[in-house]
This record gives C-alpha cells, sequence and structure tokens, in this order.
C-alpha cells in the first residue's frame, strides 16, 4: 500500500512502520465516519480545507492503546490521522464507484472534540495558568477568552528539495519553534545502503505548499481566578480551516500540541521561550452558556414554585428579590432595578436592520456606605460572564479596544466592553472617568458596537453589554437640581441608563434602628422564623443564576393592549410635565419602559407583558425622577422596603391611575 508523506509539526516524515497505525486509523473512520466522509467527498471545491470532527470519547473506546499514543505523541499521530482520512476517502469512493459527483480532497483534517471525554479532567484540560514544561509536547484543553486577533496570513507549510548527487527527492517543512523558518539541511537524507553524503541541494519550483495562519491570545476566564491573581494568557497558533474562527471577546475551548517556541531577537532584550498552542480544535461557549447546567428537574422546580404563588404572584417575586444580596436590609426598588436589569427585555430588528437593544443599563448614585459596590459584586456574580472595572483606573483605550503593535505588525486588543460582550460590564466609580473617554461608551451603549480607527486598523467590534455604574454624587446631594448637576454626567449619557436610581443617608432614626438589628441578627447568626423559610433557602446564588439565565433564553414576552395603554399614558404625562428631568424624559424613556416591562414579565416566568409588569416598570423609572407625585419616597430609594402583602396593597395612588386613563 502506498504512503502519503505528508510531515507533521516538526516535520517528521512517515516511515513504513506508520503504515500498521494509518490502517487501524483509517478502518475507525470508515467504519464511524462514513457519512462525514461521503459529504466530503460531494463537496464541490476541491481547493478548499475540510475539517472532520471525530469524538475523542468515540476513539478512546474503540482504540485505547492509539487513544494513548496520540495523546502523549500528536505531532506524530495527528498527521497520521490525516493521511487515514485522505486514504478513507479512496475507500467510500471505491464503494461509490458509480456516483460520477464525488472527488477525493486533498486537504481534510482531522479535528478532535474532546468534550465529555476523559481528556476532561485536570491533568490534560488545565487552566492557562497551571500549564507547566511538563504538559509539552501533549495534547491538551485549554479555556479561555479571546483577548487579541491577529491578522491572517501565508504560511510555508513544505518545501521540496532534491540532491544534486544522487537525484533523490525529500521535503523540508518548517520549524515551529524557530519562528517557521524553512531550514535546508546539512546532508543528503537518503536512507540508502551506501550513504550518499550530497550537501548541494536543488529547489524544485511550484513544490512550495502554503497554509492560512493567524496568531490569536487568548486569556484565562477572571471569574474563575482566586482575588488578586492576574489572569495568564497564552498565544495559540490557528491554520488552515480554524482562522477567522473566532473574535475578539469569544469564550472558547480549544485543543492543541503545546510546544516552546524562542521569541524574536531585540537588542538589550534575553530571548525566551514562550508557550505556544498548535490547535487543532476550537469549540466556541458563547452560545452555549445558558444552557449549560439547567436541568429538566430545576426547570420543574421553578415551575412548582409558581404553582404554588399562583394567586399572589408579586409576593413569590419578593421572595426572589429578597435573595439578591441577602446581606442587605430592604431596599426593594434597588434589587427590583437590579433583577430587571440582568434579565433584560426583547432585541428588536426591524426590515431595514434597524436594532433597537433588549439589554437594560442601571446606574446607581448614592452617598458613602448605602451599599453600591455590594450590588456591583452580587450582580457581577450572577451574571453568566462579567467584566470589573473602576472608572479612576480607566482610559477609553481599556474600556473599548487598544492598538497593540506585535512583531512590526499592529493588532487589536479588547477592552472591557468587548469582553463582556453578551453579560455584564461594571464601572465603579464612574463620574472619576475622564470627560473625553467617556464619550466613547455612548455608541457601546445604545448602538452596541465600537467603532474604531486605530492605527490603520478601521473596524467595527459587537458590545452587546449591559453597562451597571456607580457613582458618588458631586458634593452635598442637592434633591432640587436636575441629576446632570449632581453627578457631573452629561444628559446624552445620562438617558442611556434606563434606570438612575438615588440613595442618600438621611437621618431616620426609626429606619437606623431598624438596619442595626438586622445586622446584628445577622452577626449573632439568629435562626428567622418565617413562612416562606423553605423558599429562601431554595434561591440560592447558584440557582439565582440558573433562574436568570433561564427565563432570559425562553422567554420572548409580547405587550398586552393593557400594558400598551399604561406605558403610552404614562409616557405622554412624564413629556408635558418635564422640567427637572429633561436628560431622562427622552423617547429612550419610552423604549426602557417596554424594555423594563418585558423584563418584569420575564422574571415573572410568563410570555405577555400585562398591566402589572408595565406598572413594575413604572415603579422603577419614576424612582429614577427627582421629583414625584406618585411615589413616597421618590428621588431617594434607600428607603424602600418590602411589604408583607404586596399583592392585596393598592400599588400606585387612585388619582395617578385616574389621570393615566383620562
Amino acid at each position: 500500500m502506498a504512503t502519503a508523506t505528508k510531515g507533521g509539526p516538526n516535520g517528521e516524515g512517515i516511515t513504513v512502520d506508520d503504515t500498521e497505525y494509518i490502517d487501524a486509523l483509517q478502518q475507525f473512520l470508515v467504519h464511524h465516519y462514513l457519512e462525514e466522509l461521503e459529504a466530503i467527498l460531494l463537496a464541490e471545491d476541491d481547493l478548499l480545507h475540510y475539517p472532520l470532527q471525530i469524538l475523542f470519547a468515540e476513539f478512546l473506546e474503540a482504540s485505547p492503546p492509539l487513544a494513548k499514543l496520540l495523546y502523549t505523541q500528536p505531532a506524530k499521530f495527528l498527521p497520521l490521522f490525516d493521511d487515514a482520512a485522505f486514504l478513507a476517502q479512496g475507500v467510500v469512493l471505491e464503494a461509490h464507484k458509480h456516483s460520477g459527483n464525488m472527488a477525493i480532497k486533498e486537504n481534510v483534517h482531522v479535528r478532535l472534540n474532546v468534550s465529555g471525554s476523559a481528556m476532561e479532567c485536570p491533568e490534560t484540560h488545565p487552566s492557562i495558568g497551571r500549564v507547566r514544561v511538563k504538559h509539552t509536547g501533549k495534547l491538551i484543553t485549554l479555556k479561555g477568552t479571546v483577548i487579541r486577533s491577529g491578522g491572517i496570513k501565508m504560511l510555508e507549510g513544505e518545501r521540496e528539495y532534491q540532491c544534486t548527487k544522487c537525484k533523490h527527492r525529500f521535503k523540508a517543512f518548517p520549524e515551529l519553534e524557530a519562528g517557521n523558518i524553512v531550514r535546508q539541511p546539512t546532508s543528503c537524507p537518503s536512507q540508502r545502503a551506501n550513504a550518499c553524503q550530497g550537501s548541494s541541494f536543488k529547489y524544485i519550483e511550484d513544490s512550495k505548499v502554503c497554509h492560512d495562519y493567524q496568531e490569536i491570545k487568548i486569556q484565562e476566564n477572571i471569574q474563575a481566578l482566586d482575588v488578586g491573581s492576574v489572569p495568564r494568557s497564552m498565544l495559540v497558533i490557528l491554520k488552515d480551516d480554524l482562522v477567522d474562527f473566532v473574535k475578539a471577546g469569544d469564550d472558547i475551548i480549544v485543543t492543541g500540541i503545546l510546544f516552546a517556541k524562542w521569541r524574536p531577537l531585540y537588542k538589550d532584550v534575553r530571548c525566551d521561550l514562550d508557550l505556544v498552542l498548535l490547535a487543532n480544535h476550537i469549540r466556541r461557549t458563547n452560545e452555549l452558556k445558558s444552557a449549560i447546567d439547567i436541568s429538566e428537574e430545576v426547570i420543574e422546580q421553578f415551575e412548582q414554585f409558581w404553582v404554588r404563588f399562583k394567586d399572589n404572584p408579586l409576593k413569590g417575586r419578593n421572595i426572589i428579590l429578597q435573595a439578591i444580596c441577602p446581606q442587605i436590609y430592604g431596599l426593594f426598588t434597588v434589587k427590583l432595578a437590579v433583577a430587571l436589569t440582568l434579565i433584560g427585555g426583547v432585541q428588536q430588528n426591524d426590515g431595514s436592520g434597524t436594532k433597537i437593544r433588549g439589554e437594560s443599563h442601571l446606574l446607581l448614585v448614592g452617598d458613602p456606605g448605602t451599599g453600591k459596590s455590594q450590588f456591583l459584586k452580587f450582580a457581577a456574580k450572577l451574571s453568566h460572564r462579567s467584566v470589573m472595572t473602576t472608572g479612576l483606573g480607566s482610559t477609553s483605550a481599556g474600556l473599548t479596544v487598544t492598538a497593540v503593535k506585535d512583531g512590526g505588525e499592529w493588532m487589536l486588543e479588547a477592552g472591557a466592553l468587548v469582553l463582556a460582550d453578551g453579560g455584564l460590564c461594571c464601572i465603579d466609580e464612574f463620574d472619576s472617568i475622564r470627560e473625553p473617554d467617556r464619550a466613547t461608551i455612548h455608541e457601546a451603549m445604545e448602538q452596541q458596537t465600537i467603532s474604531v480607527a486605530k492605527a490603520g486598523l478601521v473596524t467595527t467590534l459587537n458590545t452587546k453589554t449591559t453597562v451597571f455604574g456607580v457613582t458618588n454624587p458631586k458634593g452635598q446631594y442637592d434633591p432640587y437640581q436636575p441629576l446632570s448637576v449632581n453627578t457631573t454626567l452629561s444628559g446624552p449619557l445620562l438617558s442611556r441608563f434606563d434606570i438612575v436610581l438615588v440613595l442618600l443617608d438621611t437621618k431616620k432614626p426609626e429606619w437606623d434602628k431598624i438596619v442595626s438589628s438586622h445586622i446584628l441578627s445577622e452577626h449573632a447568626q439568629k435562626e428567622k422564623t418565617n413562612g416562606n423559610d423553605d423558599f429562601m433557602g431554595f434561591w440560592t446564588l447558584h440557582m439565582l443564576r440558573r433562574y436568570i439565565h433561564f427565563v432570559k433564553g425562553h422567554f420572548r414576552p409580547v405587550l398586552t393592549k393593557d400594558a400598551e395603554k399604561v406605558i403610552a399614558s404614562y409616557y405622554q404625562l412624564q413629556r408635558r410635565s418635564a422640567t427637572q428631568n429633561a436628560a431622562r424624559t427622552t423617547i429612550r424613556m419610552l423604549e426602557s419602559l417596554i424594555r423594563l416591562a418585558q423584563a418584569h414579565a420575564r422574571l415573572m416566568f410568563r410570555n405577555e407583558v400585562t398591566r402589572l409588569d408595565a406598572i413594575s416598570a413604572i415603579i422603577c423609572v419614576e424612582s429614577s425622577m427627582t421629583t414625584s407625585a406618585i411615589l413616597e419616597n421618590v428621588g431617594n430609594v434607600l428607603y424602600s422596603s418590602f411589604t408583607d402583602n404586596p399583592d392585596q396593597e393598592c400599588i400606585l395612588p387612585r388619582k395617578y391611575v385616574a389621570s393615566i386613563f383620562n
């Protein structure tokens, strides 16, 4: 049987002994992946690179000795697997000889998917910070976020030479360790009885084989790190069909061969070895996040919870809200706002391609010691993907995207808002962001993109993120002044926040007594005797995360006529009477009301936005106003507490409801 002579990353040619391995691998592919091979044979373009996805768990079950060799010597056995795929096409084609549409493809690459196999153990699936020398040359799997995506280049894969003395032809391969340099051998590699010893070689024209080549940089997930740890990063090399598969901000799981690469030589700089991963398989986990750990049993528990509170749904909602930041007493409006912001509304797309965002933004303005940063940290834990930053240490480049020069080439490195794409971006000390840097957030918050023109790189990046900002008021908060004066934030920026809540620490003896007794009882670890104790224990942080993920992905609420009427009437009322809140009462307020009403419907576990949802959205927005004839604690939500019977109590005064429908 004729064997191919492709080489691996280190340039090994295939010997006669390897034919046994190729036969075994070929039989495995024909037996288990016949349909995939037929699909490749039926494909039209002969020059494309085709991936053949192999489940490692299936391969391990079929041939444990070969699977072990593939793990310990991937540089040798992965090219053999590619050759086996090439030969397997011939076997399948022979069985379909009467089909005229099939053609053997030269460029088929076996991609090993290790999910669900023994390769997911800590030894073969370490975090990026725990990769050591013992892993070099092995097949390992790493998980991280793409922070830098380089340009696509052309890489010379192999070159053919002929010995001028004995006319022997051989191939030379690039050395990845030395920066992809193709070195000419010093002596003729022909394995004859009489050694040739020739040292003069002729390059054979048109024998060069090139590959697509891209370098990306991945960083370990910030949520998985201990406090005080610096996130480590690693360079990953993508070739052929894997290039341009991921972009900055994507969460990926990548399997490949770990090897050491010399750094480029610079004057007065020590030349070190860097660990680099040559990727074999990439899996994006952006789409999988919400469905990873929500079982049917958990969904059934959510449904049973709402069946229990079918007659008094607001009481059930309040039990969920009390589980948000349980160490903070009361603050009902803030907890409701945090829940609605994390859940978000439904994104609208019209026929012209215009998008109306579904993500809500929240700003907390308040005195020191009112629990703002506690809510910020808790919201970051609740979100499946979150980035924490402070305004004082953030520049526009750090928030959006940085242009980095690497090896004479400019690349874009993702900032906080891009890394939080599809999740939550928490910005503490929001007012400390410098004025020029603040303008970069405008586009990211409303259009959910960032347009970049840096160092000759002109592009647009997605920032489909929820922004949760926290700030202190400028000096003493003046309730008679508009919010833009009290916070030094401009009107255009304030109008982009769906909810702006003010927490003022005014002197109130009754409230101080309740809060102090709550804090002391927390420290004394007294057992609470409450009728809803079993449910308070049910809504842990982990369960809250699951619930928010589930309702975001499962429900797409639609507005009813009653809800539309309430929202439209309230918006018109605000437009007529807007004097102090002019920066907030724009058309964006109407969109905010719709988003918040949809989020409340999701929180209540339903697909229909009722009048109750519209009124709850109005409560949140009205709490953002400086003055109001509707709510008691407006302008200061610090004293908003949970009521005992929310379903029986009148939510809004009668005169307001009458004014809406007149």
